[in-house]
């Protein structure tokens, strides 16, 4: 973050200081636990716990004030709503530095993927910064602006949305250079009500981008390449369409990877994935086309994208266990991505010659579509040669399969019985784990590890 005094702070969010009038050098915290020496803690109410009942502790760790919508003993600025002054602050840091580079990504699917792979290609040649984890909303779009200082080149936001209005807002405040929708899907339909809301919702990204910005759209999906109407100005499509700007051609699997030419202006090259499936050439196309347009050269772009590495967790993390491979994939779910990682899967298991095994827990916030699109999950891993399909609190899936098809369908109350149908797994098996957040299948990963490990040793 670029020093601020706590004074100058008050005046950018129409607070007012009470306490002393210290610098304030760190980015801001949301947990007490992470404040250093010259953070800001935020003082957030939640529904369940009070961040104001924390300030004290922040302050111990270093906090040099706290931004508040209440009084509190200690250095802080009221506010009426953190969160907003917050984002009023990070929108001031953007506009002081006159050199930052921002670059907004939306998408139903890929955000995260996409933007570690743009941060790994990026920070080869520049300062870099990147959110961690998933914070894409009000609250993390801000903070990864606020850790830029006047010696970053380029930060990364990530922008989801729950309401129609939630990405301009985010626009807004971080003015990007370059603004990417990666696709529009599913992912929470329930909340959104339709596929056509989603998309109008995403199309944020490319509406509220001012005219010298450039829009960069994933050809994935009907919706996403007409958003280039909706900008004045330049637009970059890219896909594996001969229309694409930026395109990948002669893709292979291998050993769970992607393998594909890289087609930009200035020319073709190699690339070989090291993140895990098929789906991860439309990521790698979004940061191809972004690091083109940032004026990367060709082989700067396949030679990052070829080394870059996915430290997200349970996002496709692969794992060798003795004689069996473990595709944790339970971060979230949606019918798309579902579709990709057993595809995944089934690829896997050719190469390997062993069985096929889905574990596969409930996809949430779907709405009305919720028992077609968990049933036709359930055909296409029929029609996907998949051996098992272990449907875990999620009876959904098997509503449409033939019983008397080649996939064996096992049906779970919950962890416990999966992990009792997991002592079937043999040498050579491979093993897919996926489902939504709240499910929290990494808990049967781990647990299906140490059965695995367990049963090696005990022979």
């Amino acid at each position: 973050m670029i020093p601020l005094q706590a004074s100058a702070i008050a005046k950018i969010v129409e607070g007012e200081l009470f306490g002393k009038d210290l610098l304030v050098t760190q980015a801001p915290v949301l947990n007490s636990a992470n404040a250093v020496q010259g953070s800001l803690f935020l003082a957030l109410k939640g529904e369940h716990v009070d961040g104001h009942d924390f300030a004290s502790d922040a302050f111990a760790r270093g906090a040099v004030v706290a931004l508040t919508s209440k009084s509190i003993e200690g250095n802080h600025i009221l506010v009426e709503d953190v969160t907003k002054a917050l984002g009023t602050l990070a929108h001031h840091v953007r506009t002081t530095l006159k050199d930052l580079i921002v670059i907004g990504i939306t998408g139903s699917q890929g955000k995260t993927t996409t933007k570690e792979l743009l941060a790994s290609v990026l920070s080869n040649v520049a300062e870099t910064i990147s959110p961690s984890g998933n914070y894409n909303n009000d609250l993390g779009a801000p903070i990864s602006l606020l850790r830029c200082t006047d010696k970053t080149h380029y930060c990364i936001v990530e922008m989801g949305a729950r309401h129609l209005g939630d990405i301009a807002r985010l626009v807004e405040m971080a003015e990007p250079n370059i603004g990417v929708v990666l696709k529009v899907g599913t992912a929470h339909i329930g909340e959104f009500g339709s596929v056509e809301l989603i998309a109008k919702t995403k199309s944020e990204m490319i509406s509220s981008l001012k005219d010298g910005a450039v829009a960069i759209l994933g050809n994935y999906d009907p919706y996403t390449p007409k958003m280039a109407s909706l900008h004045n100005g330049k637009s970059v499509l890219f896909g594996e369409d001969a229309s694409c700007a930026i395109r990948a051609t002669d893709i292979e699997f291998r050993e769970g990877r992607a393998h594909f030419d890289l087609v930009t202006p200035e020319g073709r090259s190699a690339v070989g994935l090291r993140i895990i499936g098929l789906h991860q050439v439309a990521n790698a196309l979004a940061v191809a086309a972004i690091a083109t347009e940032l004026g990367l050269s060709l082989d700067q772009i396949a030679g990052g994208l070829s080394t870059a590495e996915s430290n997200a967790p349970w996002r496709m993390e692969i794992t060798e266990l003795p004689g069996v491979l473990m595709i944790n994939d339970s971060y979230n779910a949606s019918p798309e991505a579902m579709s990709a990682a057993l595809t995944t899967l089934t690829l896997f298991a050719q190469e390997r010659g062993g069985q096929s095994w889905a574990f596969l827990g409930k996809m949430h916030e779907l709405g009305e579509s919720s028992h077609s699109d968990h049933a036709a999950i359930g055909t296409l891993a029929q029609e996907l040669g998949i051996d098992h399909l272990v449907c875990v609190g999620a009876p959904e899936y098997a509503a449409a399969m033939d019983k008397n098809g080649s996939t064996s369908i096992h049906l779970c109350d919950d962890k416990a019985q999966a992990l009792a149908i997991a002592e079937n797994i043999s040498e050579g098996d491979v093993l897919l784990i996926k489902a939504s957040r709240s499910e929290k299948l990494e808990e049967l990963a781990e647990a299906i590890s140490q059965q695995v490990r367990n049963g090696v040793s005990e022979e």
